[in-house]
């Protein structure tokens, strides 16, 4: 139930009357002003993100004053308050660009240097933005690919990765204990500077010179790009071109950027069917690769050609491993290197890692933890890391997953396959045939509102306090527990602690090297089973008929665990 103090407050000054009147309609629909209401939003994997409207859970100019004003005496905690600076950027969403200068305002009106974007930018341009203007902190109003009603806030520490503990606890704790009175508005032109085309030139600069591979011919490579109405509409043409491609074709009907993501249903390159409209201008085009970003530009969906020059979508785990194997190849390598990823990608990449003789290294889900592997281990070279939700990063320049450099780089190795006589579909079957052929598979089920959060914390628990020995008949090995720090070995009954941040998520190995993972999302209202299997790869076969028993396989996984 609704606290009437807090719809009281959020009825009069300092709110305004645009604010309080909206709160008034509210009180018509009980089960909107609860779900409005019923708790603060909360900073996750991916920061602070939410539905726009009034409320003290959605996205709105008090509730990101709030969180900018507890981040301003944060910084000032930190920092000598005389030297701080931080940028902010945003993307294409409603209310972005809006909020953006809202939130800068607030920074300056606490005497706090500002740097703002004039304009719409990738989410990794800003966290390049935050090392190479020497900031201490940086800020990017997006929410990423979820739907158009959301919008959001990601904060990011001076190494230029989101923030992990415990600044990040240190910052929630400050924002807790802000009240929205104390909100300074007024900002101060004085300590604001708008910053555009120099960080873009330096940015796409430093995109270069990480993700360009050979200097073979690039001209031919015909390469259809979509940024979903997004971000990347700024970066990635203007960076292919100053690499060499010359065949870039846009899909038009996608180019300007709106927050209403009027031609999809979901901006997000995950779903096939966003990347519908590109498809069809490459069968069109007869085009060799399809790239298309999510609204901030920090995913990247990819679709090649296969043996039957049909369409085929790589996956987040399917990107990942190409390039990674493709860049390894390329490198000289001396050991002391590393690459990263989550314990929810494919363990391929762990394989991939040993097969160069460098060091790999496994963190929790969300880009934030590889940018911490970087920062925490400067005696290695960073050479590239990724994650199954179609975030990748080459080299160390940007602290987040960048659509920008991932673009370039798989354009790299499809236009050094093409002078070859053949493609990305090519080399991914070249890698099943040297590490053994991984199928892959997300299944999330949305839960909304207060009911739906409190049906996915069920749902975990009762997981965890499952007896079971077995899953779709085969053997439970291991069990780890992220959120309890343990890992139990079923057949031998010892534990172990896992030396990682604790988070709620838990992952079951089985006997036959298949590997469950369950978590709820960090950014939306969903419970995220996340499943892995693999088995030999049979050359005399299709792909098609080769994976046919491993999805039969994490079939019988589903209808055990969820039907």
């Amino acid at each position: 139930m609704v606290s009437k103090k807090i719809i009281e407050e959020w009825l009069s000054p300092p709110f305004d009357k645009e604010t309080q009147d909206s709160v008034k309609a509210l009180l018509k629909n009980r089960e909107k002003l609860e779900d409005a209401f019923y708790k603060s939003l909360e900073f996750g994997t991916g920061g602070l993100r939410g539905i726009m409207g009034v409320g003290t859970n959605r996205i709105n100019k008090y509730t990101l004053g709030k969180s900018t004003q507890g981040l301003s005496k944060f910084l000032k905690k930190k920092f000598p308050a005389e030297k701080i600076k931080v940028v902010v950027a945003f993307d294409c969403r409603n209310n972005s660009k809006v909020f953006a200068k809202i939130v800068a305002d607030i920074f300056t009106a606490n005497n706090i240097y500002c740097f703002l974007f004039n304009d719409l930018r990738p989410t990794p341009e800003l966290s390049f933005a935050v090392r190479h203007l020497k900031c201490h902190c940086g800020v990017v109003l997006t929410a990423s690919h979820n739907p158009s009603e959301y919008n959001g806030y990601k904060v990011y520490g001076r190494d230029g990765g989101q923030l992990v503990p415990p600044d990040d606890k240190t910052l929630i704790n400050e924002i807790d204990e802000s009240t929205y009175d104390e909100i300074q508005f007024e900002g101060n032109p004085n300590k604001l500077k708008f910053i555009d085309k120099e960080l873009d030139d330096a940015y796409h600069q430093m995109v270069l010179k990480d993700a360009i591979i050979h200097d073979k011919d690039k001209s031919q490579l015909k390469i259809v790009f979509t940024s979903i109405h997004g971000t990347s509409i700024t970066a990635i043409p203007q960076v292919l071109k100053k690499a060499g491609y010359k065949k870039v074709f846009i899909v038009k009907e996608q180019e300007k950027p709106d927050g209403d993501f009027p031609t999809v249903a979901s901006p997000n390159p995950e779903e096939k069917e966003a990347l519908n409209l590109a498809v069809k201008l490459a069968d069109e085009k007869q085009a060799d690769i399809v790239l298309g970003t999510d609204p901030d530009s920090d995913r990247l969906g990819v679709v090649i050609r296969d043996l039957n020059n049909n369409p085929y979508y790589l996956n987040g785990n399917q990107i990942m491993v190409v390039l990674t194997e493709y860049i390894l190849s390329k490198k000289k390598l001396s050991g002391n290197q590393f690459i990263a990823s989550t314990i929810v990608s494919t363990p391929m990449i762990e394989m991939i890692a040993k097969a160069y003789k460098i060091q790999y290294k496994s963190c929790l889900t969300g880009f934030k933890w590889i940018a911490r592997l970087i920062e925490i281990h400067p005696e290695l070279d960073f050479i590239a890391g990724g994650e199954e939700s179609f975030g990748y990063l080459v080299g160390s320049g940007v602290r987040d997953k960048d659509a920008v450099s991932t673009s370039l780089l798989i354009c790299e190795l499809a236009s050094e396959l093409k002078l070859q006589g053949i493609n990305i579909y090519d080399f991914l079957l070249k890698c099943f045939k040297k590490y053994g052929l991984f199928q892959e598979r997300l299944l999330s089920i949305t839960k909304k509102g207060k009911s739906g959060a409190e049906n996915i914390k069920k749902l975990m628990q009762d997981f965890r306090d499952k007896t079971t020995s077995k899953i779709g008949g085969v053997n439970i090995k291991i069990i780890e527990d992220y959120k309890n720090s343990t890992r139990k070995n079923l057949k031998t009954k010892q534990k172990e602690e896992i030396y990682l941040p604790k988070s709620d998520v838990l992952i079951f190995s089985l006997e036959d090297g298949s590997r469950i993972a369950l978590r709820p999302s960090g950014t939306e209202p969903k419970i995220k089973f996340y499943f892995s299997v693999n088995t030999y790869y049979d050359p005399k076969k299709s792909l098609k008929e080769n994976q046919k028993g491993l999805d039969q396989k994490i079939n019988l996984f589903i209808k055990d665990l969820i039907d």
